[in-house]
């Protein structure tokens, strides 16, 4: 697809609230206007913006989403805002730009760009990079929420469950668990049912590959910083 397919009556679905949203930040006018119709033509939601500034300004989005951003940008340049946004693994990057060098290639792929493409553009490898960054948002997000449950789990467990966990995952046997706390075995093995039935941990080994996830590294590691006044 080039850019002027697009001025086809055929073309220009109809989006949804589950429309991906492909971002796009350039401060050159015709560009955003012929990305937004692209964009819009390829079925996707596209939101606008002539500077990093008005960028940041916009509310965070957990929706698979990507980020067409320009290198050369007046204040605020396309690198620096990639720094800013690191954290957010939902939105994958493609740089674009008219005046790329080797350095700043190499400087945004390694900061996780999925792309870097020289203007002027064409059509059809910057609709393959955003579905390539979509598929990537995709996953990103699925395992956000695969870990928004798992911690969900771990903060429902009592502080005695936790050290309890801890022990085990190391490969703590009760009667060493029982000893570390100074508790019965009887008392280890009560809380570590609970503890696996909280977690929803059907075995063993799913217990330790939780605990990787969640990076328990001791006893005393807490996602939620527990009151140790809290009965047990």
């Amino acid at each position: 697809m080039n850019f002027a397919e697009c001025t086809s009556a055929r073309f220009g679905p109809i989006t949804s609230p589950d429309t991906p949203i492909v971002f796009v930040v350039d401060d050159d006018v015709s560009v955003r206007e012929s990305l937004e119709l692209l964009i819009r033509c390829a079925g996707w939601k596209p939101k606008i913006s002539p500077s990093a500034e008005e960028f940041l300004a916009r509310p965070r989005v957990l929706a698979p989403s990507c980020l067409i951003l320009d290198v050369n940008l007046p204040g605020l340049n396309g690198l620096d805002l990639q720094k800013l946004v690191a954290d957010r693994t939902e939105l994958p990057i493609i740089f674009i730009t008219g005046h790329g060098d080797v350095p700043m290639t190499v400087q945004a792929m390694k900061a996780g760009a999925v792309e870097f493409l020289m203007k002027p553009l064409v059509g059809a490898v910057l609709l393959s990079a955003v579905r390539h960054a979509l598929g990537r948002s995709h996953t990103a997000l699925r395992h956000e929420a695969q870990f928004r449950v798992l911690r969900d789990r771990y903060v429902s467990l009592s502080p005695r469950e936790r050290e309890v966990m801890a022990l085990v995952v190391s490969g703590r046997l009760n009667k060493q668990v029982a000893g570390e706390l100074d508790i019965s075995e009887i008392t280890v093995k009560a809380h570590r049912g609970k503890m696996m039935r909280k977690m929803k941990a059907g075995s063993f080994a799913d217990l330790v590959n939780m605990a990787a996830r969640l990076r328990l590294t001791s006893a005393q590691q807490d996602l939620t910083a527990p009151d140790r006044s809290s009965p047990l």
